[in-house]
């Protein structure tokens, strides 16, 4: 009797010992719902905004511990929009994301860190064949929902790059685009 008790009791410290490390689960990021946004200063007073879609990826969030999460994600420079035309044109030559060379971003997290209730996202961004470290500021998480069978759930990550560490825009433009661009990804999220 005492061997059946003792066996049950293993039985179970092992079940519970497990499910604490069942907490990470793997989700993809929705192409259809994500997006990237940038700002940069023209001619030192006014703003160009434009977007990029088509952002794809996978995020690991460990939920016990949310410094053990990961994210790889990839955007496609094909999809850069401004709403004009000619520039998007001009962003798409090889004078900025030279989008027949490089026809995709990427970013590769190496930590998360969590300082004063806040979440910093960094990793290695990759941008016309330049690859430098970045932190990113991020917004969520959303705690999850289930709609129709499918759980989803977003963050946000935004933070500022400077064009002169990519090689992006060549020195020509620096009398005419500021160095500082502000970025911010939006990606709903699938779990998996």
């Amino acid at each position: 009797m005492k061997r059946r008790l003792l066996l049950a009791l293993l039985v179970a410290a092992t079940l519970s010992s497990a499910g604490a490390y069942a907490q990470t689960s793997r989700w993809s990021i929705d192409p259809a719902h994500s997006s990237a946004n940038f700002e940069i200063l023209h001619m030192g007073v006014s703003h160009v905004r434009g977007a990029l879609s088509s952002v794809k990826g996978i995020v690991t969030l460990d939920d016990a511990d949310i410094a053990k999460s990961s994210v790889d994600a990839t955007i496609d420079t094909t999809t850069v929009s401004t709403g004009v035309a000619m520039r998007d044109k001009d962003l798409k030559s090889s004078n900025f994301f030279d989008v027949e060379k490089y026809p995709s971003i990427t970013f590769k997290s190496t930590s998360v860190t969590k300082a004063a209730g806040k979440l910093q996202l960094i990793g290695d961004l990759t941008l016309n064949g330049v690859t430098k470290s970045v932190a990113l500021d991020l917004d969520g998480p959303a705690s999850p929902r289930t709609i129709q069978g499918k759980t989803i759930s977003a963050f946000s990550a935004s933070g500022t790059i400077k064009r002169s560490d990519f090689n992006f825009g060549a020195s020509k433009f620096n009398a005419v685009l500021g160095n500082d661009v502000k970025f911010t990804i939006d990606v709903e999220i699938d779990k998996l």
